[in-house]
């Protein structure tokens, strides 16, 4: 996953010379100084070949474990995209998985505006490793899995597509949403036909909950989105803010999301919320955007830019309001940016450039939008992955 380096680098701080072996699977870029532990880098949110390559090798690592064995797993968001393994169907047929397939599939998915459930619904069951497989692989070893959340409601069978975890979800679940997003015209052939099989049960299911194979599975959450908006409170209480969390399970689509957090900041300064501090509205989560146009961005970059159209419509409304929304990894779409501000300052800065708020939108071109008026968050790496962040600040 991408917070798993940092993650690897502890556990070589705290069992030393205990580890045999290791291997880990991090987006480009999201590395460590690791000296026992090894590391591969590859591809996100689209798998490539390293990460196929990450997981075969795992995969080996786990089939080769016995009951004499102790595995500890570190999982992260980004894990479904990063640790990735086809499906091979050999059953007088062979149908496999293949890298462009899966690829394919992923980006039809994030295309279509699908949620994470979702798009991993139809993860696991094209995967040998996803949804239990890697306990499946790790049986009969026993397995300490230390999980960082970045799914809202931090279910651990989403967190990664859940390698680990009991899966519920079904081929007839993984049908009924190609059939929602009309996608199965588009989708690869192999993909169609494995599904095929599955509904006819020659495909055998995902591990659910009863399985013995989770009898030595032991799953530990050790950081979620809540604890990052407690965190959040607590710095904005020592900077002299009176502190609100309003929901750490904000979803939807991005520009809708924007509509409520503008409706509530206006309300909290319309009706004296503030007391006799300054407010700091802090909420986190995971939203989504529908692709329609061909621009860069990120779904906090598109939070961004909608409440800038929110303040377009009522700008006077929006007087000492200051407002971002970024991403925790610092990686907000396929961009170098976490996410991005909105105030009036520059929505004033973007009509001196002459930018059309409502243009940038339709073409989901948030980046270079704010790229323009240098309204960018821009951290790096963080080395954590607990969802998004959207704080509002209001001034007396």
């Amino acid at each position: 996953g991408k917070a798993t380096a940092t993650m690897a680098k502890a556990m070589e701080e705290i069992l030393k010379d205990k580890i045999t072996r290791g291997l880990i699977s991090v987006k480009y870029g999201h590395t460590a100084d690791l000296e026992k532990i090894e590391y591969i880098e590859a591809g996100h949110p689209v798998p490539d070949e390293n990460g196929f390559n990450a997981g075969k090798k795992i995969l080996d690592i786990a089939k080769n474990a016995d009951k004499n064995t102790l595995v500890i797993t570190l999982i992260s968001g980004g894990g479904s995209a990063l640790l990735t393994h086809p499906y091979v169907y050999d059953n007088e047929e062979k149908i496999e998985i293949r890298l462009e397939d899966m690829q394919d599939t992923t980006n039809r998915l994030l295309k279509c505006g699908a949620i994470i459930n979702e798009i991993n619904c139809l993860r696991k069951h094209l995967s040998a490793i996803k949804g239990g497989k890697l306990a499946k692989a790790l049986y009969p070893a026993k397995s300490i899995n230390l999980i960082l959340s970045d799914v809202v409601g931090d279910r651990l069978d989403t967190i990664a597509s859940g390698p680990t975890s009991p899966d519920d979800t079904t081929f007839e679940e993984m049908d009924r949403i190609i059939k929602k997003y009309e996608i199965r015209d588009n989708l690869p052939r192999n993909v169609l036909k494995i599904l095929e099989k599955g509904l006819k049960g020659d495909v055998e299911e995902t591990p659910k909950e009863k399985d013995k194979i989770f009898k030595n599975t032991n799953n530990i959450l050790i950081g979620t989105n809540y604890q990052s908006l407690q965190a959040c409170a607590n710095k904005a209480s020592s900077l002299g803010y009176n502190s609100l969390i309003i929901s750490s399970q904000i979803v939807g689509e991005a520009k809708d999301v924007a509509k409520v957090l503008a409706g509530i900041a206006k309300d909290s300064k319309k009706h004296d919320l503030l007391g006799d501090k300054p407010l700091c509205i802090i909420a986190g989560g995971e939203t989504t955007v529908t692709l329609t146009g061909e621009g860069k961005g990120g779904r906090n970059q598109e939070i961004a830019l909608s409440y800038l159209a929110e303040i377009e419509k009522e700008m006077d409304s929006f007087e000492n309001i200051y407002f971002i929304s970024a991403s925790t990894d610092g990686n907000d779409g396929p961009t170098d940016a976490a996410g991005a501000y909105a105030d009036i300052e520059l929505f004033e800065r973007s009509k001196e450039k002459d930018l059309s708020i409502d243009d940038y939108l339709k073409n989901n071109d948030s980046y270079h939008f704010f790229e323009e008026i240098d309204g960018l968050v821009k951290t790096g790496p963080t080395n954590t992955n607990v969802c998004d962040i959207h704080l509002i600040l209001i001034e007396n």
